[in-house]
């Protein structure tokens, strides 16, 4: 995992976009973002240490995505479009990498909306990663347009229902929670 600030470029989201200033993980536990390491080869099942973090985090239920043009067929550019829509969900989103990889933008929050900046999280086989309930992010894929990823959840059924930006949104009990959480950062 590396995670740096977004460059704001307007060329392809796929490409790193690094704007050369890093970004911690001490900033990314600040936002309510969790990381760990747990190595996997290919084509390894998942690893018992995913287990034990699912586990102590009450994950009880997960799956296998496959996000490449093969895995998901006719379906590729809808999703690829809609998973770059900023937006947030009611519930954590947490991916651990099996292979291929991409980026998770997530929005730091800050006292204007003019001083939110995204930090693009590049993640890769062995990465698990937690977003909090209520952040603001997005993912792409990187030029090799592929990811398979585990998506552990503690329900029965995850609501992973999208919440777009906008006015509704940003008064979601969940987002409103996330918010109070948080301290807004200084943009440097």
């Amino acid at each position: 995992m590396r995670a740096y600030y977004y460059d704001d470029e307007p060329t392809d989201q796929r490409l790193p976009h690094d704007s050369g200033e890093p970004v911690s993980l001490d900033t990314l536990a600040h936002l309510g973002v969790l990381y760990w390491t747990i190595p996997v080869a290919e084509g390894e099942s998942i690893p018992e240490g995913v287990d034990a973090i699912a586990k102590q985090r009450g994950y009880k239920n997960r799956d296998v995505i496959n996000v490449s043009k093969e895995g998901l067929g006719d379906a590729y550019e809808s999703k690829i479009k809609g998973f770059f829509e900023e937006h947030m969900h009611e519930d954590e989103e947490i991916r651990y990498i099996l292979g291929g990889s991409g980026f998770f933008d997530v929005r730091k929050h800050a006292p204007a909306p003019n001083q939110e900046r995204w930090i693009r999280i590049f993640c890769a086989p062995g990465d698990l990663i937690v977003l909090p309930s209520g952040i603001y992010h997005r993912f792409t894929l990187d030029t090799n347009n592929k990811i398979k990823a585990a998506r552990l959840f503690q329900q029965d059924e995850p609501k992973w229902i999208p919440h777009n930006r906008g006015p509704a949104t940003d008064s979601n009990p969940y987002r409103a929670e996330y918010v109070a959480t948080i301290q807004p950062v200084s943009v440097a």
